[in-house]
């Protein structure tokens, strides 16, 4: 295949797949996958972070929405200008090398995508913890059939999953917003948001007011993760030229809002001296702590709802949006040739989503949940830079190719993305050396068998010569 057939290709918006996904459901992925139990304790060590100063605790969660706004228009002006199934890998192959790409995409198969799955499946079920009695066993169990439950259901087509994403959606944000609401006005405390606790906090601790903040915005970013997914049901969207980059300025637009609302609702119920005591003991969820406040014993019952309601749809959207990236690995003979085959019927990556059920179980058996998250972040987080370090070189090297969408301010955003990106990279392998190691060794691997398949694919190109 010659460059230009290769690019037109990337460019056409032809497909295998049913475009079912309009913007509310791509909002609803994104959200559904954004939107997590994290949204209940994450505000905890942003508060930790920044010497529990409420002011800039605030303004942590807007500038973690900003960055992953940034990353999340780089995604877009790519998705739109090659609005291909895969996402990532298709813009790692074009920008840098097709290995580059097979990397992240066999990265994803093996670790990124079954550890996520794992990680909220596990993280779901232990919420039952607070209803009945039941062991670390029963949990994994539990989070088993779940998985096994949503991966026999997203079989059934793209349709079918897209719907209960949105009801998903819409279900999980009716608690979130009556606490939310509620809160803000209901709520008696002005809490205080000068930044002048801050400065003193950084004196005594011999450190920077910017150091703080750096370590509060990396907090913030674990509960804004999840909006690359989006790009990879790319073909499954209509229209998605235009409704990709809407679906990814609403989703990570209105996330932010929430984020940042729902940390300030808190402040307005919980008086500061409850909130820093609560986190020094150790209780760090203190959406639970405002729901009961407002709305008595109920309250731990609504915020349990929600957050159920939060990670089944997350999982949902993972289940979903993975296999479309293990289907693009497959297409051009560098991949086990069932990966490439879509249901006659329903136009589903069959064996991609089985199978990455299947490597989720497995991961479900093998590790906890801080192994599982840490896993899933460090493993994934350096291709991710490599994305939106695409955008530049792209332009560069395809410089006449229809961008119905360009990222704003470029190319201060792709600037700030990267930079941030790669400090978390590097945070996590210190943090984790295990699961650093893990994740350089998955890639390496990928790209053995990214060459054994080439090798394959050339000899038998040759024998048909």
């Amino acid at each position: 295949m010659g460059d230009q057939e290769r690019l037109q290709q990337l460019v056409t918006e032809k497909t295998n797949f049913k475009r079912e996904i309009g913007v509310f459901g791509g909002v609803s992925i994104i959200g559904g996958i954004m939107i997590g139990s994290g949204i209940f304790y994450i505000g905890a060590y942003v508060l930790q972070r920044v010497g529990m100063n409420s002011g800039l605790a605030l303004l942590c969660w807007i500038i973690g929405g900003v960055i992953s706004l940034f990353g999340g228009l780089c995604y877009a002006e790519l998705g739109a200008a090659m609005p291909k199934a895969g996402g990532k890998m298709v813009y790692l192959n074009e920008a840098f090398h097709p290995t580059v790409g097979y990397m992240c995409a066999f990265t994803d198969w093996l670790v990124g995508g079954p550890g996520s799955n794992a990680a909220v499946a596990i993280a779901l079920m232990t919420v039952f913890k607070s209803f009945f009695s039941i062991s670390d066993f029963g949990i994994k169990v539990a989070a088993i059939v779940l998985i096994v439950g949503l991966t026999v259901y997203n079989l059934y087509g793209v349709k079918l999953a897209s719907q209960v994403q949105n009801i998903s959606m819409v279900a999980k944000l009716i608690p979130i917003a009556l606490i939310m609401l509620v809160a803000i006005f209901a709520g008696k405390v002005s809490p205080d948001l000068s930044l002048g606790s801050a400065a003193t906090y950084a004196s005594e601790n011999h450190t920077s007011l910017f150091g703080m903040m750096a370590l509060a915005v990396v907090a913030a970013l674990w509960a804004y993760e999840g909006w690359t997914n989006l790009n990879t049901v790319t073909e499954e969207i209509k229209n998605p030229k235009k409704n990709l980059p809407l679906a990814l300025i609403i989703g990570i637009g209105g996330i932010t809002l929430i984020y940042t609302l729902f940390n300030f609702a808190i402040m307005r119920v919980l008086p500061h001296d409850q909130i820093v005591k609560m986190i020094n003991g150790g209780d760090l969820y203190l959406g639970t702590a405002v729901a009961k406040s407002i709305f008595g014993s109920a309250g731990a019952t609504i915020v349990s709802l929600a957050m159920i309601l939060s990670m089944f749809g997350c999982l949902n959207g993972l289940i979903m949006a993975q296999p479309r990236l293990y289907y693009e690995m497959a297409q051009d003979g560098h991949f086990f040739k069932s990966f490439a085959k879509l249901h006659p019927k329903y136009r589903v990556p069959t064996t991609a989503i089985i199978v990455q059920g299947v490597l989720s179980v497995a991961l479900v058996c093998l590790r906890n949940l801080d192994q599982l998250t840490n896993l899933v972040v460090i493993t994934g987080m350096i291709f991710n830079v490599m994305v939106i370090l695409a955008v530049p070189i792209l332009r560069k090297k395809y410089p006449n190719i229809e961008r119905p969408y360009k990222v704003w301010l470029y190319p201060v955003t792709v600037i700030i993305s990267a930079v941030v990106l790669i400090a978390l990279t590097v945070q996590g392998i210190i943090d984790d050396p295990v699961n650093g190691a893990i994740g350089l060794l998955v890639p390496i691997t990928g790209a053995i068998v990214y060459f054994i398949f080439d090798r394959k694919l050339k000899k038998d190109s040759a024998a048909k010569v």
